[in-house]
């Protein structure tokens, strides 16, 4: 997936990128845009949770399914400051779970916000998506938040070993408020 927005990039995930993070916790990597190869600088906050997650990724790994996830990328400083996606295909209903992190040092800047947005606006514009889900901690209300304002509704609850208690959210297809790539300089690639 691709995408820009006023402060980021959203750009995909490569192969080589994750074999990297698995040996050196700093790195800068090549990856690929519509514009031809970025050079981005990955910090040892990146990708956070999903570090551990990272060696079953490499082993499954598919640009078919990569397709779906994106690194955010600063645009000032073309450093990583976080990953999302959604978490496998739609399922036959066309329901799609969404995930996200950002990097601590860039917390409360709005960026999850702006990312997400993204992603939201490109996920939900293909004719397989329906709705979109995702799950949240109960210990983490800004989170919830980033969500609440691009328009997901609380759906239910539930219970993670890792995470503890959860809020589960839902959007449909057409409910996201103020679309994040409307009009406000924001450019995306399909997916």
């Amino acid at each position: 997936m691709y995408a820009e927005t006023p402060r980021l990039l959203l750009v995909p995930l490569t192969r080589e990128v994750i074999e990297t993070r698995l040996v050196q916790d700093t790195f800068r990597a090549a990856v690929p845009t519509p514009h031809g190869p970025l050079t981005v600088t990955y910090p040892p906050a990146w990708p956070g949770d999903l570090l551990p997650l990272l060696p079953q990724r490499l082993a499954a790994f598919s640009p078919e399914k990569e397709a779906w996830s994106a690194t955010l990328v600063e645009r000032a400083t073309l450093t990583a400051v976080g990953q999302l996606g959604a978490k496998g295909t739609p399922d036959a209903r066309g329901d799609l779970e969404i995930g996200y992190g950002l990097n601590p040092e860039v917390w409360n800047r709005g960026y999850a916000t702006e990312g997400v947005g993204a992603l939201v606006a490109a996920l939900l514009v293909r004719r397989d998506v329906r709705r979109l889900t995702a799950q949240t901690a109960v210990t983490n209300p800004a989170s919830g938040r980033v969500l609440e304002k691009l328009g997901f509704q609380r759906v239910g609850t539930g219970w993670d070993a890792e995470d503890g208690h959860l809020i589960l959210w839902a959007m449909e297809r057409g409910a996201q408020k103020n679309p994040p790539l409307h009009g406000r300089g924001y450019k995306r690639e399909e997916l």
